[in-house]
Order: C-alpha cells, then sequence, then structure tokens
C-alpha cells in the first residue's frame, strides 16, 4: 500500500479514537455500539411479537439495530436488565414487579399477551386433581416466574402451599423431556410447550391458566428508564412496532392463517408447525397500556402481595411509561 496512502488512513483512526462521537461511529461500524437496541426475550410464543417483528424487518424500517438475546427466564432477564445488559425486554409481569419492589429502574411500556401457561402431569403420576399434588415433584421456570405464582395461587386455593411439594426450577425446553425419562411428575410451563407436552399420550394438562385465573396479565414490554430517558423517539417507535405485529399475529389467527405467523418464528420453538398453530390461538395477544390492563395488573399484585411474593404494590407511576 502508498505509504502517504496508509499514513492517512493512520491519521483518521486516530481522530476517530480522539472524538468520542467518532469512536462510536468507527465502533458501529466494526460492528456494536450504542445505537444498538439489546432487547431479551424467552423462548416462548409469549414473545411472538418480537419474533414477527424482528422478521418482518419493522426495526429496520425505523433505522433501528437490534440485537436479540434469549434468557432462560424471566428472573435471569431482569437481572440482565438491572445490570444494564439489555435494554428492552419481553418478560412476565411477575419478575418485572419483583425488580421494580427491589428498585430496578425499569418501566412496564406496553403489554404483551394473558394467560397462556398451564400445568401439565403424567398419567402414570396419579395426579387427578390439585390435591394429588402433594408430595408430587413439578418442574417451573423458576421462582421468579409468572408459572411460579400462578401454582403458588392454584395451591393456595386447594387448600396446599409450595411447601408440600418437590418444585424445582428447569430450563423450559428440559421439562418434556424430564416428563418422558420420569424424572418429575409434572410441570408448570409457558406456550408452546404446554401444547407440546399435552401432545404427547403420556401426559395430561391438569389446569391451564384460563382456569386457575382467567384474564391474567402474562408477558409485557419492558425498557430500563435509561433507555427511555436517551432513546425517547426509539422507545416510542418500539412500543408501534409491538403494536403492529400484535395486530399481524390477531388478524391471521383470527382469519385462520395462523400459519403466516408460525413462518416467522424461530425454529428452536416450533417443533411442530400444526401445534405452534394450536398454541398460538390459545390466547390472547394485545398491545397498549389501557386502564382495563392496568386494573388486571393491580388485582395480580394484590394476589402476590396475598399469597407472600410480594411485600407491597407499585404505583403506576414507579411502574409504567407510555408513549
Amino acid at each position: 500500500m502508498n505509504k502517504k496512502i496508509t499514513f492517512i488512513l493512520v491519521l483518521a483512526l486516530a481522530a476517530f479514537l480522539v472524538m468520542g462521537s467518532a469512536s462510536a461511529g468507527l465502533f458501529d461500524f466494526l460492528g456494536g455500539g450504542d445505537d444498538t437496541v439489546k432487547i431479551g426475550y424467552l423462548p416462548s410464543d409469549h414473545d411472538a411479537a418480537l419474533f414477527v417483528a424482528d422478521a418482518q424487518g419493522l426495526y429496520a424500517e425505523k433505522n433501528i439495530t437490534t440485537e436479540l438475546v434469549q434468557f432462560n427466564n424471566g428472573g435471569d432477564l431482569m437481572t440482565a436488565m438491572a445490570s444494564g445488559e439489555v435494554d428492552v425486554g419481553y418478560v412476565g409481569i411477575a419478575p418485572v414487579l419483583s425488580s421494580v419492589e427491589k428498585g430496578v429502574p425499569v418501566k412496564v411500556i406496553s403489554s404483551a399477551q394473558t394467560e397462556g401457561s398451564g400445568i401439565v402431569v403424567t398419567k402414570n403420576s396419579g395426579i387427578h386433581s390439585a390435591a394429588d399434588l402433594k408430595g408430587k415433584s413439578i418442574a417451573t421456570p423458576g421462582e421468579a416466574s409468572i408459572q411460579y405464582v400462578l401454582l403458588s395461587y392454584y395451591l393456595k386455593q386447594n387448600g396446599l402451599s409450595t411447601d408440600d411439594l418437590n418444585i424445582s426450577a428447569m430450563k423450559v425446553p428440559s421439562m418434556n423431556d424430564a416428563l418422558k425419562t420420569g424424572k418429575i411428575d409434572g410441570i408448570i410451563t409457558f406456550q408452546p410447550y404446554v401444547s407440546i407436552a399435552a401432545n404427547d399420550s403420556n401426559n395430561q394438562v391438569l389446569a391451564d391458566s384460563l382456569a386457575i385465573l382467567p384474564n391474567h396479565p402474562c408477558c409485557v414490554v419492558v425498557a430500563s428508564d435509561d433507555f427511555i430517558k436517551n432513546h425517547k423517539d426509539t422507545a416510542k417507535d418500539i412500543v408501534a412496532i409491538h403494536e403492529n405485529a400484535t395486530n399481524f399475529i390477531n388478524e391471521n389467527v383470527k382469519n385462520g392463517s395462523a400459519d403466516k405467523v408460525v413462518k416467522l418464528l424461530p425454529e428452536d420453538i416450533v417443533a411442530d408447525p400444526a401445534l405452534e398453530a394450536q398454541s398460538l390461538a390459545s390466547f390472547p395477544f394485545i398491545s397498549g397500556l389501557d386502564n382495563s390492563f392496568k386494573a388486571d395488573v393491580d388485582a395480580f399484585q394484590k394476589l402476590e402481595v396475598d399469597i407472600g411474593i410480594l411485600n407491597s404494590t407499585a404505583s403506576h407511576k414507579d411502574l409504567y411509561w407510555e408513549a
């Protein structure tokens, strides 16, 4: 290479490194940078709007560069948000409420869906009712999960407590294998794994979340306070993108074209396209932060206080940010 050209390139690189904004620009050119929005999610149908938006290029249309980061459960995702590792998250309301109570600076910026969980047990476990759960081994995604809250509530409603069961935390994709090998008697999990487990002739659904707690809030979209403060317009765009993707899901599921949605989902959650379509139709996808949703969250918070998971309820000011 011509020595003069080499010298000029070296000077240009040095200038980038000295100037703060220019160095960020160089970092972006190399494949990263502060403008990349890191979005945490779980391998779940509950996050379908995120997958649809990403697959349809809705973020790119708004010049938003995203990096999707998968977590095993909502507790892990909220820990990452607390440390600044992710900016936005699709996550259950239960770990969000626990995090807000602990002072983690995050806000709910949209609802995502309701219900969509269930308790599945093996047919040879002897479990035919809530009372039969006593002394049995049940896996959950973790104590911070909304599924753990639902199980706790279900047990209390039937005169039991979590102390009466052998409860373990397990990665959701591993639960069905544990059922098949007889390592556990049952699971409480989210879709599509409820449908996948129920499709096995050796398993049966003991109760789905519609029966346990009708219309309960489940997953929401959250953002860190820093992200909202420093990228308000992007946060507004993300809310609008979520709404558009949610509308696409609802329209196609309603019209019997759920396969159009299934094609946009990650391969690791689509074990069977037909089961996937069935799963998508089994619970409501929603967006926004209307008064009805907030009232449902208020009721859910009070339930968590009643069963001893939360110490107090959060105010709307501490919980929400509206675009």
